[in-house]
């Protein structure tokens, strides 16, 4: 592959709704340029973009792909992001990466929440432009013109059309651009010029004075000739349209059908001739030596540097790092400093990706899009550059996971398989999680959905050989008691010689405060229990504390109070006072009204309006209790607590309810005392457990 100067680069990442045909597109357009010779099909798992086994085993794109195509002179980096929205990470990692987002809807179904996502996220993400493709245009009931209108209801009117198709359906068979007033027709790299339909000469006119007024908006000295009645040249039509889609208030439009190939050829025209290269790019970041921020130009005359943006772990291949060159040039024998973790890096080998195949790159300018190998301490996020002339870029900011899961070996002796496949997994994948809950012992996987979790348990099994099964998290629950007792302990052992003997009075009281664990007061007067034995009676009681008497979980918020008690001037020992004091403790919380207590979560919703209903009775199901409502960012946020025991399955709950257009953020608040039914529940299951285990 050419190396290409950082003008003749175009960065596009091709977003929106799942199945809308995004990686079939990128498949028309490696074919439409000859870079491969037969279109492959989703449905047979023959696509240069999903090529990971687990995408061809269920026919979509899980990992961001990379495809890059020569045109015209021109680079155009084509990324195929996932759009299931399990697989958010990946787009957000690829709008890091781009100048142009290509939103993706299809000519039936129109706009989906997909779009409206990907929409929202490019809008978010600096240095980014962003165009509808409408795709699917040969399909019957195809509507260019519905899809057109219901995307300007929706967004802006700043939506104009940059090519308009000839027919639809059946007979869409060509494109005619607007800009250039020319005409196309023809299927894939099988293509030509041809007149401009004479019965789409009113279309055009009214498309070319929208386009006009949107450009000359752009720029106020076109502003000025145009509403002076001047008439705008070519050139600065084309200026005001570069200037309007860099603010955001031109957004273009251009109609396709992948499966065809009508129209992909001008799509990848419009790109190379009117989408930005990455030559206005200023970056913003900081000097990681002082923090101070900096700026750096997209331009190959200043210092190397360079972002990570996705991680490949492949246990044959070995590691690839997916890096957009921010500035300068990079080579084989570039010298790499990682700012992040402030080590000196080194690459195996530099290649330009294209699905999986690697290809060897000699120099990669600023702008461009490549991968180095078997980077020992990089991960997804960090910056390389020059030593001499520090940068560091901003990390990627994941969502947070939203469901979780308690992950182990499906065979005993093969966890070490297990965790370090996943270790390896997080640095393809940041955004899921693995930690250990330090309270129930147990791992737990986290993710942005139950399709995410899944995709990940058998990427261990393909990958790495190791079988993982994935459970319900156990709940931390905790016991109190509700009322003050006062109890007597007593052991006594003779077994010939020395005997065993401890005596205490205890008196357990609630503290009120379940955040406080376990205080315990020394109220002995007289000697009744000798000063060297009362440390072994709270040993004794810290020791059992970590197991209540209802259902084995952790005791809080209780007050012991030793007051009285007896002992054996020979027998008495401190294991004797400890055995004391574990008597007292359980007979004594038993008397004492012990409840269960469950964790209670913060949890908040952000629904579009008309969604308000459903998801406010569906929390009163989960026994939840709504805290407040109000409007952030155009959406209703809904603020209740909620028990943790009914969030397990919310994310995929309020996705359903919400057609995805809903998410929200969860966490711990308190604890609080569980109602008897279902507290009965728990602590039936507990003591079968105990049984069972015995």
């Amino acid at each position: 592959m050419a190396d290409f100067v950082t003008k003749n680069i175009r960065n596009i990442a091709l977003l929106g709704h799942g199945s809308e045909g995004k990686t079939t597109l990128t498949e028309a357009m490696l074919y439409a340029a000859g870079l491969i010779d037969r279109q492959g099909k989703v449905e047979d798992g023959s696509t240069v973009s999903d090529y990971d086994p687990e995408e061809t085993k269920r026919g979509i794109s899980i990992s961001a792909s990379l495809a890059p195509i020569e045109w015209k002179g021109n680079k155009i980096n084509v990324i195929d992001v996932p759009g299931y929205f399990d697989f958010i990470g990946e787009s957000i990692a690829a709008l890091r990466v781009v100048e142009t987002a290509g939103i993706v809807v299809g000519a039936v179904n129109g706009l989906s929440v997909g779009a409206e996502k990907a929409w929202a996220n490019a809008g978010k993400t600096p240095n980014v432009c962003r165009m509808f493709i409408i795709n699917q245009m040969d399909r019957e009931n195809a509507d260019y013109n519905k899809v057109l209108e219901a995307l300007r209801d929706k967004f802006s009117t700043g939506i104009v059309p940059l090519v308009l198709p000839i027919g639809s359906g059946a007979s869409f068979k060509g494109v005619v651009n607007i800009l250039e007033n020319k005409a196309f027709e023809g299927f894939g790299k099988n293509w030509k010029e041809i007149p401009v339909p004479a019965s789409m000469a009113g279309d055009i006119e009214n498309a070319m004075a929208e386009l006009t007024e949107a450009a000359a908006s752009a720029d106020d000295e076109l502003m000025m000739k145009y509403l002076e009645g001047e008439e705008l040249t070519h050139d600065e039509i084309v200026q005001g349209f570069r200037a309007g889609m860099k603010d955001g208030s031109i957004v273009p439009v251009v109609p396709v059908s992948a499966l065809t190939g009508v129209g992909v050829a001008t799509l990848m025209n419009t790109i190379a001739n009117y989408m930005h290269s990455p030559t206005h790019v200023v970056a913003e970041a900081v000097n990681p030596k002082t923090d101070e921020p900096i700026e750096r130009a997209c331009s190959a005359d200043e210092p190397f540097s360079a972002f990570v943006f996705k991680t490949i772990a492949d246990p044959f291949v070995g590691k690839l790092s997916l890096v957009r060159v921010c500035s300068g040039k990079l080579t084989s024998g570039t010298a790499l400093y990682n700012a992040n973790a402030e080590k000196a890096e080194k690459a195996a080998g530099l290649y330009f990706l294209r699905g999986k195949k690697q290809t060897q790159a000699g120099t990669v300018y600023a702008g461009d899009l490549a991968a180095l190998s078997k980077l020992s301490i990089t991960a997804s996020g960090d910056t390389l550059c020059d030593q001499a002339s520090p940068i560091r870029f901003a990390p990627i900011e994941y969502p947070e996971p939203c469901i979780s899961k308690a992950v182990s070996a499906a065979k005993q002796g093969e966890e070490d398989k297990v965790f370090s496949g996943l270790a390896r997994l997080m640095e393809e994948d940041p955004s899921m999680k693995v930690e250990k809950n330090v309270e129930t012992t147990e791992t737990l996987l986290s993710g942005q959905g139950e399709l995410h979790l899944d995709v990940i348990r058998n990427k261990l099994a393909t990958k790495f050989g190791a079988n993982a099964v994935l459970a319900d998290p156990r709940i931390p629950y905790r016991e109190t008691i509700r009322k003050t007792v006062s109890v007597q302990g007593r052991h006594k052992k003779q077994t010939g010689g020395h005997g065993q003997f401890g005596d205490v009075w205890i008196e357990f009281s609630p503290i009120g405060d379940t955040n406080i664990q376990f205080e315990f007061e020394d109220a002995v007067v007289g000697g009744a229990v000798p000063r060297n034995f009362i440390p072994s009676v709270e040993k004794g009681l810290r020791e059992n504390i970590v197991k209540g008497v209802l259902a084995g979980y952790p005791m809080v918020g209780l007050h012991a109070k030793l007051y009285d008690g007896s002992y054996h001037p020979v027998d008495s020992s401190e294991m004797a006072f400890k055995t004391a004091a574990r008597i007292a403790y359980k007979k004594g919380c038993m008397d004492a009204s012990p409840v269960l207590l469950e964790p209670i979560l913060h949890v908040e919703v952000f629904v579009p309006n008309e969604y308000m209903g459903d998801v406010m009775g569906d929390m009163s199901k989960r026994g939840g209790s709504i805290m407040g409502m109000d409007q952030v960012d155009g959406l209703q946020r809904v603020t209740a607590e909620v028990p943790m025991r009914e969030m397990f399955k919310y994310a995929t709950d309020l996705r359903s309810m919400t057609q995805a257009r809903g998410y929200f953020t969860q966490r711990f608040e308190r604890y609080q005392e569980m109602n008897p039914e279902a507290a009965k529940k728990i602590i039936e299951s507990a003591v079968k457990d105990e049984d069972e285990e015995e």
